[in-house]
């Protein structure tokens, strides 16, 4: 602690100073101008003793009013200043306690005052040696940032600590009223915490205000020296230009073409950003190029480009009838369509919707066997519709980013596919074809059926977010056509956001039509030749369709065209034949061969696979559309010791228990059917269906096995004419199943004459060709007591056993 003041009285002229602190130690030159200031002066000289140095009051005036404590000052000199006004120089002595006024000569005013004499213990403690230090460090570190250097030691020589603390009065950045504060504590300890304090805050606040100028200046710097870089770089160009050089690249002006450009708002907000990223970019960052990249596609899209649609829906039809014999129901979809549109158009209703969702482009979903014109017809309804179209391959995808573009954060980084359609065909409303749709797989890199949902759904496809792009796409009005082969492959939600088209397969008759009108005159083209050279007759396309090429499409009948017409051609160049020629069905085996398929009637009756009792004719569904399956059965030798129910053909879960149900609905009514079902538990039975390399499933084949087991222990033959398809269930009741106009094209094309169907399957005949269904005797059962009535041939006798039929 330190020692009480000792007082000393003292009488002196006052010196006001305005706004101004003088503290002990300090020397300040005063200007004399100012006449309470020259009085004090005058009056200070007149009153001091012969040789003595005058001396004076400073008192701060503050806002008017005077301070209790003021410093008492020795007048040094009195003469000019450097401005050449006059002036006096006066030093501070020490604090003075302000008392009453009094009276003195001259014209200032005189007050009584009492000194104060300010101690501290000797030896200084060690707390109070620390502040030294601590002010000392201070102040030399900020004398040092203003390269005060000769005050730097006056400074470190001060140890006396009254001195050293009113020392801070010399500091510019102290207010009158800290100045103020530090004259009015008499302890000197505590005047050095407080003059440490301030010096640490202002230290601290000049840290800051310096960071900030630094900051502030490397970006002048920066800004600077890209601008100039950049007219220097302007300058060399036109240089360049001038002497036929390297010309200037308009096109690297990515901020007019961006300006320039018909883009929605929000897309030119964000291309305008990537613009900013590239101008600060420097040429050897990697980063200018991925945006370069990035802004080049945003320009390239159509973002307000659109086609005029073909409103002459008559011209329309007329188109796809003349592409595209058959499959009307895509006709009349693709005609709806552009029926409904017309009359919005004419409405001016646009394509918005009530609720504020978009009435979006048509989802169709094509499904169908190969070779029936599924992706030709995508072709046929753009050139119907006056659309661009794009094909976009789907078979073996298995990345979702294809769908949906990659990050542009990853090295090679592009747009998904459906956005690369958009920019292929210039247009935000073409036809885009989504082909082999059912081919798509699924791996660690995401699941793209799965990124499709938004494409496809026509309420959320209008704000489409590509990966790449980050901004929206709006695909509403783009008409999507997706082709499959197996429906079954398709994934349900994907499949729930399409409209199901099924292409079953052509009949004869439509081969023909496509063959003469389409195929041939393609491949006349292609092999070189004329219609007026080379010709065929319609029975020769039929027997090409029938006998060469049983597919329920046609390419492999094309193929068959180009194989023939390759032959001709080559036959003419050889001089073996002459032009023109026409094709018969006489003439197709010596140039192509004997018949790949022969029907099932028109082989003899012993060479028939139904010639034997167990063997049946069934229908069944493939990827290539229908198909004719035979399903045979047999019993094991008693001597073998076999026993149970052998299965084999590769058949799925399904079909096997469709035979199990078979089985025990022959033994559980083998009285009823009269056949002798005791065999069956002495006697292993044997099921197989032919072409075991291939996978089979499903219900369908209940009523076929079960047909095969009664022909195999009645001994009856199965009808050779008869094909048959349904699900059988335990009391005999005959189910429906899928298919049925593919199934019926396959026995078609068979030549099978008769064809048994579940009864609840009877309403999809509608969908059957009416040439099919002339050339067919389709039975529609309930029961397979029905099902054995019609299959099975009558009995030795020559008459059918009197076999009880369900009601």
């Amino acid at each position: 602690m330190t020692a009480e003041p000792e007082s000393t009285s003292l009488t002196l002229p006052v010196l006001p100073l305005d706004d101004e602190v003088v503290l002990p130690g300090m020397v300040v030159p005063l200007d004399l101008s100012d006449a309470e200031v020259r009085a004090a002066v005058e009056a200070a000289q007149a009153a001091a003793p012969s040789g003595a140095k005058p001396r004076v009051l400073l008192v701060p005036r503050i806002d008017g009013a005077y301070a209790a404590i003021g410093t008492l000052g020795r007048i040094e000199q009195v003469g000019r200043l450097s401005d050449g006004d006059p002036g006096a120089l006066i030093r501070g002595l020490g604090r003075v306690r302000i008392g009453s006024g009094t009276t003195g000569p001259g014209a200032a005013l005189w007050v009584e005052g009492t000194a104060v004499e300010e101690t501290v213990p000797e030896p200084l403690p060690g707390s109070l040696t620390e502040l030294v230090k601590e002010y000392k460090a201070l102040a030399t570190s900020w004398l040092r940032k203003r390269g005060a250097w000769q005050v730097v030691d006056r400074v470190t020589g001060i140890d006396d600590v009254p001195t050293l603390a009113d020392n801070a009065g010399y500091l510019p950045f102290l207010t009158a009223e800290q100045k103020l504060q530090l004259l009015q504590t008499t302890d000197p300890v505590a005047r050095l915490k407080y003059a440490i304090e301030v010096l640490r805050s202002h230290l601290a606040e000049q840290d800051v205000a310096e960071s900030i100028a630094k900051d502030v200046q490397e970006g002048v710097d920066k800004q600077q020296r890209e601008f100039l870089l950049r007219r220097q770089l302007e300058a060399v160009r036109k240089e360049l230009a001038q002497l036929g050089g390297a010309p200037d690249d308009e096109g690297d002006d990515y901020r007019a073409r961006v300006e320039a450009a018909d883009l929605p708002e929000e897309v030119r907000r964000a291309a305008l950003k990537e613009v900013d990223k590239l101008e600060r970019a420097g040429d050897q960052n990697p980063e200018g190029g991925w945006i370069r990249t990035w802004l080049d596609t945003v320009l390239e899209l159509p973002w307000h480009e659109r086609t005029e649609d073909a409103y002459d829906i008559a011209g329309a039809r007329a188109v796809l009838d003349a592409d595209h014999a058959g499959l009307e129901d895509v006709k009349e979809r693709i005609t709806e369509y552009l029926a409904v549109r017309k009359r919005r158009a004419e409405r001016g209703l646009g394509l918005v919707s009530g609720g504020g969702r978009r009435a979006g482009g048509a989802v169709l979903a094509l499904v169908g066997p190969p070779g029936v014109g599924k992706t030709s017809l995508g072709e046929s309804v753009a050139r119907a519709m006056g659309r661009k179209f794009v094909r976009v391959a789907l078979g073996g995808v298995r990345d979702e980013a294809e769908i949906r573009g990659h990050r542009r954060t990853y090295v090679g980084a592009l747009p998904g596919r459906i956005v690369r359609a958009v920019k292929e065909a210039g247009s935000m409303n073409p036809v885009v074809l989504l082909d082999e749709i059912d081919k798509v797989g699924s791996d660690f890199r995401g699941d793209p059926a799965a990124a499709l949902l938004e494409v496809l759904d026509p309420a959320q496809n209008h704000t489409f977010r590509d990966h790449y792009l980050e901004v929206e796409l709006d695909l509403s009005d783009v008409v999507f056509l997706a082709t499959a082969n197996v429906l079954e492959a398709i994934p349900e939600p994907l499949l729930d956001r399409m409209e199901l088209v099924r292409l079953d397969g052509y009949t004869e008759d439509e081969k023909v039509v496509i063959a003469r009108d389409h195929l041939v005159p393609r491949q006349l083209e292609r092999a070189g030749l004329t219609p007026g050279e080379v010709a065929f007759e319609d029975a020769a396309l039929r027997r090409l369709a029938g006998e060469y090429t049983r597919e329920a499409g046609v390419r492999n009948l094309e193929r068959a065209l180009a194989r023939l017409l390759r032959k001709v051609a080559a036959q003419h160049e050889l001089g073996e034949r002459e032009l023109p020629f026409t094709i018969g069905a006489d003439q197709l085996r010596p140039l192509l061969g004997r018949p790949h398929h022969t029907p099932e009637a028109a082989q003899g009756p012993a060479e028939r696979r139904t010639a034997v009792p167990g063997v049946v004719t069934g229908l069944a569904v493939t990827g290539t559309g229908g198909d004719v399956l035979y399903v045979e059965a047999s019993l094991a030798d008693p001597e073998t010791g076999a026993s149970g129910l052998t299965l084999t053909g590769q058949l799925g879960d399904v079909m096997k228990e469709s035979a199990h149900i078979a089985l025990s609905f022959l033994r559980s009514h083998g009285a009823e059917l009269e056949l002798p079902v005791a065999d069956l538990k002495e006697r292993g039975v044997h099921l197989h269906v032919p072409a075991g390399a291939v996978p089979k499933d499903g219900p369908s084949a209940g009523i076929t096995m079960t047909t095969a087991l009664a022909s195999l222990l009645s001994g009856r033959r199965v009808r050779p004419d008869v094909a048959m398809t349904g699900e059988v269930s335990l009391t005999g009741r005959v189910l429906p199943i899928g298919g049925v106009k593919q199934k019926l094209l396959a026995a078609h094309r068979a030549g099978l004459t008769t064809v048994i169907i579940p009864k609840r399957n009877e309403p999809d005949l509608d969908d059957v060709p009416a040439e099919v269904l002339a050339a067919l005797e389709v039975h529609p059962v309930a029961d397979v007591r029905q099902v054995l009535e019609l299959a099975l041939t009558p009995a030795g006798n020559g008459e059918r056993p009197g076999l009880p039929v369900a009601a």
